[in-house]
């Protein structure tokens, strides 16, 4: 999980642990509960940890917020 985050950053992503109205899109794990469910309300994309390896491996490119590590 660390390096993901680290990775996201060195895009220029902001990480955080909340969500909210200002979160482009929500990467989290198999629990992630109330932060989910928080994301679908706000209409946040969510991802699971394998679906934000893979975009990583395809090259990501820009500067996007990824908030919340569920």
């Amino acid at each position: 999980r660390q390096e993901l985050k680290e990775a996201l950053e060195q895009l220029g992503a902001k990480v955080t642990d909340s969500i909210s109205a200002r979160t482009h899109a929500l990467f989290a794990g198999e629990k992630a509960g109330s932060k989910l469910a928080k994301a679908k309300s706000l209409g946040v994309p969510a991802y699971d940890e394998g679906q934000l390896e893979e975009l990583l491996a395809g090259g990501a490119k820009g500067k996007k917020k990824a908030k919340a590590w569920a």
